[in-house]
Formats: C-alpha cells, sequence, structure tokens
C-alpha cells in the first residue's frame, strides 16, 4: 500500500514537474530532486511531518550548523540576514524557485575565502604559551561569532591550540631523544616555528580537500539531506555514485582493482594490494605509488591532488564487472606511468560471518557477525543467515559446549536474514512485527520447526548494535532463547528503510537537452515491534546483564536526536517461551560485575573523560601539559582496564586454518583478529557468563 501510493505520487510529480521545468543545467536537476524528495516525504514517509514554516525552519538551522559546524566562518550577522529564506524551504520544495540554497552557498563560499586567508594570517605569527586563557573547542558551546573580530579571535585560538600541541609533541620528542648520538637540541623558537609550519601545510590540505570536495552539487545534496533528516534520521538522500556504495555494503563485495590507498602528506598512494585482485595480478601497481589522476575508459582523467582518500576510491570503483579504469601514477622515483585496469569483484570477507573456539573450563564456540550482509542482486551471493549457519554447524562439530554470537558495532542490515537467524535457534514462530503507515501490524515468521541449535547461547552487545542486531536481540529475549549481555542499551534504531529511486522508472531522467541520474531517498516506510509489543525504537535492547562500558555517558545513540521517531508499543505476537530459567544466572553475573574492580574503574575512568571532554582547552603551556597528562593517564587507565593481563585462549576452527592462512595479507588480519579478542574483559565476561549456563544445563541433565 505504501509503495503504490509513493510510485503513484512520484509518477505524478514527475510529469507535472517534467512539464513545468524548462530550464537546463544544474539549477533544472536541482529543482527536479528537491520536488521529488518532497513528494516522497509527503506520499510514503512512515510518519511524515508537515512540511510547513515550522519544518522550513528545522531545515534552515539544521544546514546551516552542518554546513558551518565549527562555527567559525558564517558572522551572526550572516545568520540573521539569511533568515528572510528560513520560511521558505516548505514553498520551495512545493514548487517555488529555490533560493535558498543558492543564497546560503553563494555566502558560505566567500566566508570560506576569507577563514582561509585568516588561518594563513594567524600562522605567520608567533605565539605566546604563557598567557593563561582558554579555547572553547566544542560548537555547541559557542554561538556563530557576531563580527569578524570575534571570528579572527576563535581562529587566533584555534591556530593557537593547534600549535600548542604540536609544538608539545615536538618538545616531548627533542626530551626522549636529548641523549641520542648525533642528536642536535634545538631552542623553542625554533620548534614553534617548525610546529607552525607543520599545521600551516596540515591546514593547506585541509582547505584544498574541502574545496574539492564541496562542488555545488555535494552541498546541495547535504542540503536535501537537511530536509531529510529532518523528518527522521535515517531518511537520507544518496546521488548516484553514493546509491553504488550503499550496494556495496549491504552484499559485502564491491568492482574494482583490489588495491587500498593510504594519505600521505596530501598525496594518496597505494598501501597494499589485495591478493587475487586485478592489480596484484597485473603486477604494475606498487606499494607507496602516488596516483594522481584517475579516468574512466577513455575519458579524460580527473586530476585527484587534494582528494581524500573516500573520494578517489568512489571514482577507481566501478558499478560494472571488466569495465576500465586508467590510473596516472608517479613512483617514488619521480617517474609518471598510466596504469589500465579492467575491475573485478572484491570480497570485503572482514565483513562476513567468522568464527573461533574459546578455550577454557568449557570449549565455548564463538561467531563474529560485524552486519547483515546480503547481495540481493544475486540469487547465489553471500547472505549472512546462511553464512552464521554455516558456522553454527562447524562449531557443532567440534562438539562446543555453548555458543557466544557477538553483534557489538553490528548497525543492522537485511530484515529478512534476521528472521532467518532467529530461527536457527528458535521452533517455529513470530521473529518480530512490522507496522507500515496507516496499516496494520504483521508478523515476520520462522515457519522452520526444525532447529539447528538448542544449547546455551549468549549474545554479545554494545551501544552501536542497531537496527537487525536489536530485533535479534530481541527476539532471543523475548523467548527466553539466551542470555542478551553488553551496554546499558543498544542503539535503538527501530525503523525500517527501503533504497526508492528518484527517478520514475528507476533509471535517468530527461533535463532539458541531457539524461541525468537523480539518485535515491532511503525512505523510512515501517516500524519495527518485538514480538512482545514493544517498539525497539528509541529504548533499544536493554541487556540481561549490563557490563559499564565507554559509550554509557556519550551522547550518539538515537534518543539524542531530535528528530528520532517516538517509542510506541502495540499488542504482542502469539509466541511461546522456552522453559529456559536465567534468573539465577543473570543475578549472580550482575553482582559479580558490580563489585568487579575493572568494571568499577571502567565506569570511573568514563565519568572522568565523560568530565575533562566538556572543559574548555587550556592555551597555557604549562596548564595544557597537566590537562594533558590527567586525560592521557585516564585514556591508559581505561586501556589497561579494557585489556586483559591474562589472555584468553583462542583458536581458529580446524576447518578454517587453510583459508584464515591463504595468503600473507589473511595470516596478518587473522592473527590481529584473534589477538584482540584474546584480550577482550567483555568476551572473557561472556565466556564466564556461558560457563555458568553449561553448568546450569549439565546440572539439569543430572538431575
Amino acid at each position: 500500500m505504501v509503495i503504490v501510493l509513493t510510485i503513484a505520487g512520484l509518477f505524478f510529480g514527475f510529469q507535472s514537474h517534467g512539464r513545468s521545468e524548462n530550464e537546463d543545467g544544474p539549477r533544472a536537476k536541482h529543482a527536479k530532486i528537491l520536488k521529488n524528495v518532497g513528494i516522497l516525504l509527503e506520499e510514503g514517509h512512515y510518519s511524515p511531518k508537515k512540511l510547513d514554516d515550522a519544518f522550513s525552519k528545522i531545515v534552515f538551522k539544521t544546514y546551516l550548523e552542518e554546513l558551518d559546524d565549527e562555527k567559525n566562518a558564517f558572522l551572526q550577522s550572516d545568520i540573521e540576514a539569511l533568515k528572510k529564506f528560513e520560511k521558505d524551504i516548505d514553498d520551495e520544495i512545493k514548487g517555488k524557485p529555490l533560493q535558498s540554497f543558492y543564497a546560503i552557498h553563494e555566502l558560505y563560499l566567500k566566508r570560506m575565502v576569507e577563514v582561509e586567508k585568516l588561518y594563513k594570517l594567524m600562522l605567520n605569527k608567533p605565539m605566546d604559551f604563557n598567557i593563561d586563557e582558554k579555547f572553547q573547542a566544542d560548537p555547541e558551546k559557542r554561538n556563530f561569532p557576531k563580527n569578524n573580530s570575534e571570528r579572527e579571535e576563535i581562529w587566533r585560538k584555534r591556530m593557537k591550540y593547534a600549535i600548542l600541541a604540536k609544538w608539545s609533541d615536538m618538545k616531548d620528542e627533542q626530551e626522549r631523544r636529548k641523549n641520542d648520538s648525533g642528536f642536535i637540541f634545538k631552542p623553542d623558537s625554533t620548534l614553534q616555528r617548525e610546529a607552525r609550519e607543520q599545521i600551516s601545510k596540515q591546514m593547506d590540505r585541509y582547505f584544498t580537500t574541502k574545496k574539492n570536495r564541496e562542488t555545488q552539487d555535494e552541498l546541495f545534496s547535504q542540503f536535501i539531506n537537511a530536509i531529510t533528516s529532518s523528518m527522521d534520521p535515517h531518511t537520507n538522500y544518496f546521488p548516484p555514485v553514493d546509491v553504488r556504495g550503499f550496494n556495496e555494503a549491504m552484499r559485502g563485495s564491491f568492482f574494482g582493482i583490489g588495491a587500498q590507498l593510504k594519505e600521505d602528506d596530501g598525496r594518496i598512494r597505494i598501501s597494499s594490494l589485495v591478493s587475487g585482485g586485478p592489480a596484484w595480478k597485473g603486477g604494475e601497481l606498487k606499494e607507496n605509488d602516488e596516483i594522481i589522476k584517475v579516468g574512466q575508459g577513455n575519458e579524460e582523467p580527473v586530476d585527484v591532488t587534494g582528494y581524500s582518500v573516500a573520494d578517489a576510491v568512489k571514482l577507481i570503483r566501478g558499478s560494472t564487472k571488466g569495465s576500465e579504469v586508467s590510473l596516472t601514477i608517479r613512483r617514488p622515483d619521480g617517474s609518471i606511468k598510466v596504469i589500465k585496469l579492467k575491475r573485478d569483484e572484491i570480497n570485503l570477507d572482514e565483513t562476513f560471518a567468522k568464527s573461533a573456539i574459546i578455550n577454557g573450563k568449557n570449549k565455548i564456540g564463538y561467531i563474529y557477525l560485524p552486519e547483515f550482509y546480503a547481495d540481493f542482486e544475486r540469487p547465489n551471493g553471500p547472505r549472512c543467515a546462511q553464512d552464521v549457519a554455516k558456522e553454527v554447524k562447524k562449531l557443532k562439530e567440534e562438539n562446543v559446549g555453548g555458543i557466544i554470537l557477538d553483534l557489538r558495532g553490528n548497525g543492522g542490515g537485511s530484515l529478512y536474514d534476521v528472521v532467518q537467524m532467529v530461527g536457527l535457534f528458535i521452533k517455529d514462530g513470530p521473529v518480530c512485527q512490522v507496522r507500515g503507515r496507516d496499516e496494520k501490524p504483521s508478523v515476520l515468521k520462522d515457519n522452520d520447526p526444525g532447529v539447528l541449535y538448542d544449547g546455551p547461547l549468549t549474545v554479545m552487545v554494545d551501544g552501536t548494535s542497531a537496527s537487525a542486531s536489536e530485533i535479534f536481540a530481541a527476539a532471543i529475549q523475548d523467548y527466553k532463547r539466551g542470555i542478551i549481555v553488553g551496554s546499558a542499551s543498544t542503539y535503538g534504531k527501530g525503523t525500517v528503510q527501503r533504497m526508492i529511486p528518484l527517478n520514475p522508472d528507476g533509471g535517468i531522467s530527461i533535463i532539458g537537452n541531457k539524461t541525468e541520474e537523480l539518485g535515491n531517498v532511503k525512505l523510512t516506510l515501517q516500524k519495527f515491534y518485538r514480538v512482545n509489543g514493544g517498539a525497539t525504537q528509541l529504548r533499544g535492547v536493554t541487556p540481561d546483564i549490563v557490563f559499564p562500558d565507554r559509550y554509557d555517558y556519550l551522547k550518539y545513540k538515537e534518543k539524542d536526536n531530535p528528530s528520532a521517531l517516538k517509542w510506541d508499543e502495540i499488542p504482542q505476537a502469539a509466541y511461546q517461551k522456552t522453559d529456559n530459567q536465567f534468573d539465577q544466572i543473570i543475578s549472580t553475573a550482575s553482582g559479580e560485575i558490580n563489585l568487579d574492580p575493572a568494571f568499577s574503574g571502567i565506569k570511573k575512568q568514563v565519568q572522568l573523560l565523560d568530565q575533562m571532554s566538556t572543559k574548555e582547552r587550556s592555551l597555557s603551556y604549562t596548564k595544557y601539559k597537566e590537562e594533558q597528562k590527567q586525560f592521557n593517564d585516564a585514556i591508559k587507565k581505561m586501556e589497561e582496564l579494557y585489556k586483559l593481563q591474562n589472555p584468553i585462549s583462542i583458536r581458529n576452527l580446524n576447518t578454517d586454518s587453510q583459508e584464515v592462512n591463504s595468503t600473507p595479507e589473511k595470516t596478518d588480519r587473522n592473527k590481529q583478529w584473534l589477538k584482540l579478542r584474546s584480550t577482550d574483559i567483555f568476551l572473557e565476561e561472556s565466556t564466564k557468563i556461558m560457563d555458568k549456563m553449561i553448568a546450569d544445563k549439565n546440572m539439569a541433565k543430572s538431575s
């Protein structure tokens, strides 16, 4: 129903808009995107806000603060002058000639030219670090500067703080090396001059990259996203090149040349080659080669000097296997060469499910799932539910006593695969409920009465586990199938999005005498509900056993976003809980955690870091050193508390040994993967909880 309405509304909007828009060029394209986005929001969004003056004012404020997120370019007078447009954006969405964006854009470019001169002016002057003054680095605690003098003062302090940090590091390095053979001592004045020179180079690169990135189209995309995100945080506009990136992330693969890039002093260099990839097979591209230009087939190549690595990657990757990309590279010896390569599929195997064995009191299976990936374009492409099933089968063959499934950092993905994955651990039944706009809730069920694994199960989550991860954890919790452990709550994203093209046929649109792709909108169409009736939206999932961690005091979750949709509940679905009794295990483990010195220490250090992060920064060298020592001591203490002194015994499955060691790169990555987990305090605590679950199961059997 929702999709039908959306497409019908879009078709009408496209047709009527096409008849009234005769202007050629970027403005025609922008106007068409803007209007079609408005139609999508009104016709298809799950809970659309009214496109009125109040909404327009929110968009206006959001865009300006995102455009000048440090509040050091625009003046307060600029904001006041631009306010004449703050009630126009809703009318522009509905067809009024677009003026607000171009007025803001023109003034923004003017201010950026001014502040580029400002930082250079500030860096040309020696600075006195004996003066006791402070810098408020948090823009949320500052207003836009009232005038040029106040803006200059912000830039003076910002540059002074940057130089102070660099100068302090150089002084520390000099102190460490003072007894080295051949060491030449430099006075503070020389070190400060060198610090200013280094910061100047960094700022030059920053502004060069910023100017390359911030084309009119890029800033217009940001403007459109200010509109969509004001509807809710997860409704986003994707220009055509970003649509491809989204699809690549979902399917866990892309078409590219198999080269990893790095930024090196403002240059883009090859950091490594993926074994078996086109670049590796070609043999011409080498590590540390600098990429100067990128071309598509026989087209004129694009100079990528000053580009960010992310923007260069967008040009090198493609949407078609076998398409040609040409790289103009500079060798370390200065020679220039053009290398032509045909793109091939590159698998991001780090995003796929992976398992291991933890040996301790019991043999425990561990599965890490970084995202709920799914290749929707190919029937035989990777699907996380199928991959997790394979890992479970391998762990069962190893006769593990229990399984820990790690969803920490998992931001979600395929809803279909969540349902299939829950079905691996429960008999048939509902997994979650979904409600669309003006619709009755529908129940998504696992229809397979079989259970792949019925043993002890623990699911690890944290504050960044979101969406599909929360549905999985909620279902396991509601069925009492396993114990959920982790941060005070998960992220709280309980909404469903779908990519919808802005072109009526999903292809290209004719604007003037050209054909143009308009991009897609990832639109919020539905809302998730647990089988017990409660939404995961805003509140997330509260673990059965809570681990204090560094996420507890950060304001980054769904509930911290003012445009987030609200929590609500619906009637629960008909489902049958298991007869598992976890109350005693949960109570015992929670009590042990509360008394554990390491977890108490983590809580204390997080509170301390939170307090320090909100303070103004001192620009006095003496006080800066005191603050840095306090901050570094807290970080060091936190790292020590997070890291186990007696590592967990964790190894690869015997059946995986050949694959994880098939190339030197894979061997290194696998060693690092195992090492990180061997010293993970949260994984160790989860292992202790699993030991209790195994003991409880064995006791029940014996009785």
